[in-house]
């Protein structure tokens, strides 16, 4: 999944930004008294750490469940501080860009969430989640009859065929690379550099397409996970006919239940009704509401207030991937009534400081920085104990066989920093007072309010910062960048799915040290890599012990990222607003079922 504004799939993320938080959330204003005790804590995590079910046709048929009390008709106002970072399919692999593909995009599967929050991979545009006969190398594909683009042409194969071939070009230079990778290597662009537009296609023995409703996918070696991967949002259908290329980034076509009538880059964008959407093919998704109008100029702070004040529109609004701004935490979670207007959950992501080891090559000054960060004021700067928990890995709670106990850098014993272990190792590197690093960050509010945290605690061990701040639409495009001129940045991920193969490939994997790749750290260890591809060809409960040990080998004796937090969510939403809850699959409000109480 991820990043957050970060990034997954399944948490959907992988390097996401994912609420931006205000410059006073550094203050004590946690949102302690009444609400302190029942903020969501590591036991709730575990709850989300439960296998992904795989279901059959039966599971796959819809239309979906009926929300009980759910009234069809209104817009939903969506507050959001900035622009989406992509609309096309193909570029999709952050966090709020995630949220929206389920409003308008379909794939061949998708997560269908039980109201424990129990995740079912299920066809979407397929009949089910998939067949396969010989352990995970081949996979078939049938697809329904009815499902049709916004202007109603029919979803066939060539469809299909056509979104994982696109995602070969240059025309896709964002969003997740598994399902390229496994079927073509690492290398994939070379196997079709210019994807399906020169009338070249991947040939049968990779992917097969014999008629209108079949697709064949066939690797060299076992995806059991592929279900999975599919349902992630940046493997959505992109239509052949539809396609405009590096313009279909600004004005996708719909399938899902919801399509764009107006889009003000930067401002606004209205959704209404697809009426070619057909609920009879869709067992995840309800088409309650007349529409959505999405403000993408409202601040966190602001987002907050109009909420917590629920008034004229507001009654009718949600936050969308921001979360509540921890300066007005207290009046949140301390007032019943409002409260009552809040989901909560435990995110997949990490939050961690990154390092690009081109420039911070000395493993000392790494762990001196590492040893440095004051945890502690990260976390308050992003909601308290509602927005996170101080991390010891880089694996998240919520995936299976974590380990709490795991923190070599004492973190959960000295929350604020170690400010004299940090300068005994600066020493013994070598490194001069007055020493120059510079930051990256988000122009977020949390980015923001972070930025003066960490260059305090950075200056007081010696360093001279130079603070850089990047635009929050593009924070991930640039430090994506292999020769990009900074030496230290947040990053979020999340898994893509319950398998710490989804976090430790992408971000630490030596072969995906690229431009656009997600390994932001730059890190190429032999050992690691080899690891990692033990790891991948092993069962699940012999690779958990493998992923381990990359885990420990990457976190205490490379260091590539020094672990900050873990993320939590809390979000608010309207008095009129109904079928409100917490979505384990996206880590936000679950945007499937809301309603409108009063249309």
């Amino acid at each position: 999944m991820k990043p957050i504004r970060t990034r997954t799939a399944r948490a959907i993320a992988v390097a996401i930004v994912a609420g931006s938080l205000a410059l006073t959330g550094c203050s004590s204003n946690d949102g302690g008294g009444k609400g302190k005790s029942d903020a969501k804590s590591q036991k709730d995590a575990a709850e989300q750490q439960d296998p992904v079910a795989y279901g059959d046709a039966a599971a796959s048929t819809g239309p979906a469940q009926e929300v009980p009390g759910a009234k069809p008709g209104g817009f939903i106002n969506v507050y959001m501080q900035s622009d989406l970072t992509h609309m096309d399919p193909g570029q999709i692999y952050v966090s709020d860009a995630g949220q929206f593909a389920n409003l308008i995009h379909r794939g061949l599967t998708n997560f269908q969430e039980d109201e424990q929050g129990n995740l079912t991979v299920v066809g979407d545009v397929a009949t089910d989640s998939g067949q396969t006969t010989d352990g995970g190398k081949t996979w078939t594909y049938k697809l329904k009859d009815g499902v049709k683009d916004e202007d109603g042409n029919p979803i066939t194969s060539a469809d299909v065929r056509h979104t994982i071939e696109r995602l070969y070009s240059k025309v896709i230079f964002d969003g997740p690379t598994y399902i390229q990778s496994w079927l073509s290597g690492n290398d994939y662009r070379k196997a079709l550099p210019d994807g399906p537009y020169k009338g070249k296609h991947l040939p049968d023995t990779v992917l097969e397409t014999p008629d209108d409703k079949t697709v064949v996918f066939k690797f060299s070696q076992p995806r059991p996970d592929l279900p999975q991967a599919l349902a992630m949002a940046g493997y959505g259908i992109v239509p052949a006919k539809q396609d405009t290329k590096e313009k279909y980034d600004k004005a996708p076509a719909a399938l899902g239940p919801y399509k764009i009538a107006e889009y003000k880059p930067g401002k606004s964008m209205k959704l209404v009704k697809n009426t070619q959407w057909d609920p009879k093919t869709d067992s995840v998704r309800h088409q309650y509401v007349d529409g959505y109008n999405f403000t993408s100029t409202v601040s966190q702070p602001s987002q907050t207030k109009r909420l917590i004040s629920d008034q004229g529109e507001a009654k009718n609004a949600i936050q969308f991937t921001d979360s509540v701004d921890p300066a007005q935490m207290a009046d949140v979670v301390t007032d019943p009534q409002t409260k009552k207007r809040t989901i909560q959950g435990y995110q997949p992501y990490v939050w961690q400081l990154t390092f690009n080891l081109d420039r911070v090559k000395d493993k000392k000054v790494r762990d001196a920085i590492t040893y440095a960060i004051p945890s502690q004021s990260m976390v308050q700067a992003d909601g308290g104990r509602y927005g996170g928990e101080i991390a010891g890995g880089l694996l998240a709670p919520t995936l299976p066989g974590f380990d709490s106990t795991y923190d070599p850098f004492g973190k959960l014993k000295k929350p604020n920093g170690d400010i004299e272990k940090a300068k005994e190792l600066l020493k013994e590197a070598g490194v001069k007072e007055g020493t120059k690093l510079t930051y990256a960050y988000s122009n977020t509010p949390r980015g923001q309010a972070q930025q003066v945290i960490l260059k305090d605690a950075l200056e007081k061990i010696g360093f001279d910062v130079q603070s850089k701040e990047i635009d929050r639409a593009s924070f991930y495009e640039q430090v994506g960048k292999l020769n990009n001129p900074y030496d230290l940045y947040m990053t979020g991920w999340g898994q893509d799915w319950p398998s710490p193969s989804t976090v430790i490939t992408p971000v630490y994997d030596g072969e995906l040290v690229a431009d656009g790749a997600s390994n932001y750290s730059h890190i190429d260890d032999k050992q690691v890599n080899e690891l990692i591809q033990k790891a991948l060809k092993q069962e699940p409960e012999e690779a958990a012990k493998t992923w381990e040990q990359a885990h420990h080998r990457i976190v205490e004796e490379i260091n590539p990222a020094a672990p900050v937090y873990y993320s939590k969510q809390i979000q608010l939403f309207g008095s009129n607003v109904g079928g409100a809850k917490y979505s384990t699959e996206s880590s936000y409000i679950d945007i499937n079922d809301l309603y409108l109480k009063q249309p």
